[in-house]
């Protein structure tokens, strides 16, 4: 599931919100994540800050939302220049523990350079393998320079550790809450979207039509772009169009930004039975649907789909 610093790094107003929410143990996430998609949150905090995050999980699930947990990287490898996905390993008897739409948290601590101060950093993924395998969850990663988070990860070797908690409920979903959904996502924004995608396409009784729009720099920077391909082809319930910023002349995608004659060509129309879910770096998030309020609030609609005629309801920020 990805311009400015995407899925890494929010505004300072956002920090601010964040860490006195954690101080409050009422830390939530509404989205953004992934991408990265696409927006994680950033902010430093003291390291014996733990937000409050649901309540009783069983020990049949490796996440736990009271404590953190310690994943052990397995193995990694690319996806393109900047991003790679990741195999954290955990008990083999547990699942992850991750409802459908949801991500975990990650958290490191790092050290300033010069006072030798430690401090916690603290980012939101959304997994890209199947919540009911057992032992493992796999992780797509894009690798930004100012990125703490991604540098952290970076460096891991197979048997180190990361620090993980959750799960963070996003949007609860149901099979066939609605009819048709449409998804506009960019970059590693796809993470969300896929969780939702393969919940669907692997429920034979879940009959819910899927569009999605799907934004990148270039052909060569798609995220999982065979597997959706192939989740296309096998169900004729899931359609899925691609946009990109560059392409040679061979492309027969769509090129530059989304616009609104491709989101009414290619998403469902405005009704009570489609909801249109959104991911991807602030940048496209801001021309698509408007800013979220804050991390607890989808803040109003405005953008692309407001134009259109959709309605608050009918739109979901990740």
């Amino acid at each position: 599931m990805q311009q400015h610093q995407q899925q890494h790094d929010s505004s300072s107003s956002s920090m601010a919100s964040l860490e006195e929410a954690i101080n409050r143990k009422e830390l939530q996430f509404a989205a953004i994540c992934a991408l990265v998609g696409i927006a994680a949150l950033y902010v430093a905090v003291p390291r014996s800050s733990e937000p409050a995050i649901h309540s009783k999980r069983s020990k049949d699930f490796a996440l736990n939302p009271k404590q953190w947990v310690n994943f052990t990287l397995q193995e990694s490898y690319p996806l393109t220049h900047n991003t790679r996905i990741y195999r954290f390993t955990f008990d083999p008897n547990a699942k992850l523990g991750l409802p459908v739409a949801s991500c975990l948290l990650t958290r490191a601590v790092l050290t300033t350079t010069g006072s030798g101060r430690s401090y916690s950093i603290i980012r939101p993924y959304t997994p890209i393998s199947d919540p009911n395998a057992k032992g493992y969850c796999d992780l797509m990663v894009k690798f930004y320079p100012e990125g703490k988070m991604s540098c952290h990860i970076a460096q891991l070797k197979p048997g180190d550790t990361l620090e993980v908690n959750g799960p963070v409920t996003k949007l609860p979903y149901k099979a066939n809450m609605k009819r048709h959904l449409g998804m506009i996502a960019g970059g590693t924004g796809i993470t969300p979207m896929l969780q939702i995608i393969d919940a669907i396409l692997s429920n034979p009784d879940d009959y819910t039509q899927l569009s999605l729009l799907y934004a990148n720099l270039s052909p060569e920077n798609i995220l999982l772009k065979d597997n959706l391909d192939a989740l296309a082809h096998a169900h004729p319930n899931f359609k899925v169009f691609y946009m990109v910023d560059i392409a040679a002349t061979d492309w027969t995608g769509g090129l530059g930004r989304i616009n609104k004659d491709v989101i009414m060509k290619g998403l469902p129309h405005p009704s009570r039975d489609t909801l249109i879910l959104v991911s991807g770096p602030p940048g496209l998030v801001e021309h698509v649907c408007g800013d979220k309020e804050d991390e607890n609030s989808q803040g109003e609609l405005a953008g692309l789909l407001k134009e259109i005629g959709y309605k608050m309801e009918q739109v979901y920020k990740f």
